[in-house]
């Protein structure tokens, strides 16, 4: 993980991650090692083999004398280098006595490879020499692609790591600057960053302005503008202006070391589906044995065919029914699936919830700052007269609003992108403010006002949006009322797809607020939601979550995962959305960095994606055992039809390479 991710980990913690990737590393690179040598040594073997020769159609022109002893020592070499991880696994395995994938594997290699031998030295017979090579090789190549997978999990970790720039330059007393190591940053301390470098520490900025890129920390695509006051996070890249930052947080309490400890958790998560591939290869491993003693046993003692015979059949059975594309089918899906929920802004903790999200029958959302923007904006404006359009109306206001410092003024401002200068602003006391826009006397004032200066008030509309838990402000521009501008809670763009998709996978959508009931009611009404909570406390929301689990739905709940924390704690599966550098909510099973509500569909579709390529592997790792063990063993021997102990390992082969290939199929659809 390298020098710059001293900064941020414990020693420990990065020692232990360290480990865990060298090991995984370790052995791959062993597998592949060992692959290439013993395909060195295949080759010749396969030259060697008569069976191969009378398949090519050369006769005997490349046998001589003492070809056999060759093969025996080339295929000896590939039977303990190459096929040494699985016979120390077939003996650590029946040590433990659990018998599983590799005490199949090494138990077909030494079958083979012990008859092979007697053969040469005397016994009447065929040589599997050749069988054995490739066999080797194919499982050495099949577990080579197992370990890449793992690595490419543990390898997330190590890509954030590099996020942290190496040094910082941190602001002196006297005002000077000095290049630190990051771990001599402290809180309090100040920092300057200069375009284009990494920001060092989590902070808030104190002077200057920029575009920061923090793509890779919240999956937000553009760069976010930063001025003084906003936060900035570690890890992220300054743009094109010059900041400095009040470093706020470090070490392990700093977003990004949060994320990499979500993602060592995701990582460590037990997945259920896994549990299930891990049992049926333990069955698998007991019906190959079985099947391998009832073929043996059956064409010797009940047939008339030759010891030869019944031991051929034997290894071709153990060969077929090696469980190796299963070992595979899980942990595949599983480094795709994380890969594509990283790239999508997703942080699993949890993966047996993820797992779980696909059998949510109900959703339940907080409103503000989940399904609405959390912010006070305008969502209305209404004229009374044809004299100004909605935007001349807008921008007069907001020109009398930008000399206030009601928190109104910051949302009219951000509604418009053009202000004129004001002369003679006054605020009226406990009613509003005016100004002088332009040459026209603009107020900007309560629906009391209005009625104070017996002007009609359009009280039906001005009910209907206060019913909204909207705030109503008129507009009287040279003593005539020209227009209102209604603000409030604004809903997302995004909530209205998100509901449409999860209502489409037959999700019931509900939503949890401590806002009245009107307001709850619109909002409700607005995006289609099937139901709504209003007036909840925030310590009456994991009772909601409760009651709605007792109707028997599978639930989810999504919030913003601060006082939501403990109806998170009580649903099936906890989403936290939008969590931003409050990432690490402990009580969340997944997190959603970006506060988009179509990353709570998108993460629903991806889990029931995921499950399904699961199952698919599964199905393509065992099926095929159906009707392979049964040719192996020689049912329909008596017909001409035999599956050699090559044809084997070319069907267990092909269901592996399935496998692996359905597995980069996964999608978020």
């Amino acid at each position: 993980m390298g020098h710059e991710h001293e900064h941020h980990q414990s020693h420990k913690e990065e020692q232990n991650g360290h480990d865990h990737h060298d090991h995984h590393k370790q052995m791959a690179t062993d597998f592949k090692r060992r692959f290439w040598i013993s395909l060195v040594a295949t080759i010749p073997i396969l030259v060697l083999s008569h069976m191969i020769q009378g398949f090519l159609g050369l006769g005997d022109t490349l046998q001589f004398e003492g070809d056999l002893y060759i093969s025996f020592v080339l295929s000896s070499f590939v039977f303990f280098y190459g096929g040494w991880p699985f016979l120390k696994g077939l003996y650590d395995e029946l040590s433990k006595k659990e018998p599983g994938m590799m005490t199949l594997i090494g138990l077909a290699i030494t079958v083979a490879y012990s008859y092979s031998s007697v053969v040469v030295f005397g016994v009447e017979g065929e040589v599997f020499f050749w069988e054995l090579a490739t066999l080797v090789d194919i499982m050495l190549v099949g577990h080579w692609i197992e370990m890449r997978s793992v690595m490419s999990a543990s390898r997330a970790l190590e890509e954030l790591a590099k996020l942290m720039p190496g040094e910082a330059h941190r602001i002196t007393d006297e005002g000077e600057t000095e290049d630190v190591p990051l771990e001599e940053l402290e809180v309090g301390d100040q920092v300057l960053i200069k375009p284009g470098e990494k920001v060092p520490a989590d902070g808030t900025v104190i002077e200057g302005g920029s575009s920061v890129n923090e793509s890779l920390m919240t999956g937000e695509s553009k760069p976010v503008s930063k001025e003084e006051g906003d936060e900035v996070i570690g890890g992220s890249v300054n743009g094109k202006g010059s900041l400095k930052i009040e470093v706020k947080r470090t070490g392990d309490d700093s977003f990004l070391s949060q994320v990499i400890e979500l993602v060592k958790q995701a990582q460590e998560s037990k997945s259920r589906t896994q549990d299930l591939a891990n049992r049926a290869a333990f069955w698998l491993t007991l019906i190959a044995l079985g099947a391998g003693a009832l073929t043996f046993f059956g064409w010797t003692f009940w047939s008339s065919e030759s010891f030869i015979f019944a031991l051929e059949r034997t290894v071709t059975v153990m060969v077929i029914t090696c469980p190796h594309a299963l070992g595979l089918a899980v942990p595949l899906v599983v480094a795709v699936s994380t890969s594509l929920a990283a790239q999508n802004g997703f942080l699993i903790r949890n993966r047996a919830a993820f797992e779980q999200a696909r059998n949510i029958d109900a959703l339940v959302f907080d409103k503000t700052g989940t399904l609405t923007k959390g912010e006070f904006g305008v969502t209305e404006v209404l004229t009374f007269s044809d004299s100004y359009s909605r935007e001349e109306l807008l921008t007069l206001v907001a020109s009398v609003e930008q000399n206030s410092e009601h928190p109104l003024a910051e949302g009219m401002l951000e509604a418009t992108d053009e202000t004129y200068q004001v002369e003679d602003f006054d605020s009226i006391t406990g009613k509003g403010i005016k100004g002088k826009v332009n040459g026209k006397q603009v107020y900007v004032v309560s629906p009391g006002y209005v009625e104070e200066q017996n002007m009609e008030l359009p009280r039906e509309k001005y009910e209907q949006l206060s019913g909204e838990g909207k705030t109503v402000v008129f507009v009287i521009i040279d003593d005539e009322l020209k227009g209102a501008i209604a603000l409030g809670d604004q809903i997302r763009e995004s909530s209205y797809k998100a509901i449409q998709k999860l209502k489409n996978m037959g999700i019931r959508c509900m939503m949890l607020t401590g806002d009245n009931k009107q307001t709850a009611g619109f909002v409700a009404d607005e995006l289609g939601l099937d139901e709504f909570f209003a007036e909840v406390l925030p310590d009456e929301k994991a009772d909601k979550i409760k009651e709605v689990q007792q109707r028997g739905l599978k639930v989810a709940m999504t919030g913003d995962g601060v006082n939501d924390a403990p109806a998170l704690a009580q649903a099936d599966v906890g989403i936290a959305i939008g969590a931003g550098s409050d990432v690490a909510v402990e009580t969340a099973d997944i997190i959603l960095t970006d506060s988009d509500p179509n990353d709570v569909a998108a993460v629903i579709q991806l889990a029931k994606s995921t499950y399904r390529k699961m199952i698919q592997n599964l199905f393509w790792a065992t099926g095929y055992n159906a009707f392979a063990i049964p040719l192996a063993g020689g049912v329909l021997a008596g017909y001409g039809i035999i599956l050699s102990p090559a044809v084997g390992a070319v069907l267990m082969s092909l269901s592996t390479v399935i496998v692996a290939v359905n597995a980069r199929f996964l999608k978020i659809e």
